[in-house]
């Protein structure tokens, strides 16, 4: 069992999400939420080692959703292109990034 202050942020996440599936779907797509709430799980519990905040930043969590989608380098799973269209906008210039 790891630290209590991840597990009460996990549970509360998971809550919001139960509630609000549509959003859950949105950020996630296709990956499975189990996979997703464990490297969740993972990330606040190397923050927290870190004396860093149990939450994770923004990034952090497009980093999770991108390994989820993507998978590891070395895998033998194909690679899917993820197109990211919140966080970068294409223009005339090429693409420039909204955060």
């Amino acid at each position: 069992m790891g630290n209590v202050d991840v597990e009460i942020y996990i549970s509360q996440l998971i809550k919001f999400f139960e509630t609000n599936q549509n959003d859950l779907m949105e950020l996630i797509g296709d990956v499975q939420k189990d996979e997703f709430f464990d490297k969740v799980r993972e990330q606040c519990q190397k923050n927290h080692d870190n004396g860093e905040d149990i939450a994770l930043t923004r990034q952090q969590m497009v980093d999770i959703i991108l390994d989820l989608k993507l998978g590891d380098i070395n895998d033998d799973k194909p690679k899917i292109k993820t197109n990211v269209d919140r966080l970068f906008e294409k223009t005339t210039i090429g693409y420039i990034c909204l955060n």
